[in-house]
């Protein structure tokens, strides 16, 4: 986004194409009471006309940090591989009915 000004833009191994968004999440489930940030990636899937979002996915929590802007930082300096390689494990886990 830093390079580009815009979400990145992927085609998924399902023929879809997708946008990717960031998600930073307090990790409130803690057995130990220490407070976490949870950055997970929002795929964004979009129609073939690309003019409306149909649906989306959701990775598990890649990164973990003590506050929100480390969660996301680190969420931030994945490379666009990696975050395909995300991105084709989220649709490998739906093909197969599981959640993320």
């Amino acid at each position: 986004m830093r390079v580009h000004q815009r979400p990145p833009a992927f085609g998924g191994s399902d023929g879809q194409a997708y946008t990717v968004a960031t998600l930073v999440d307090e990790d409130v489930d803690r057995e130990d009471g220490a407070r976490r940030f949870g950055a997970a990636l929002l795929f964004v899937r979009w129609s073939e006309d690309g003019d409306r979002a149909v649906g989306h996915l959701e990775s598990e929590y890649v990164h973990f940090a003590t506050t929100g802007d480390q969660a996301l930082a680190l969420l931030q300096a994945l490379t666009l591989r990696q975050i395909q390689d995300h991105l084709e494990t989220c649709i490998r886990m739906a093909r197969a009915g599981a959640a993320p």
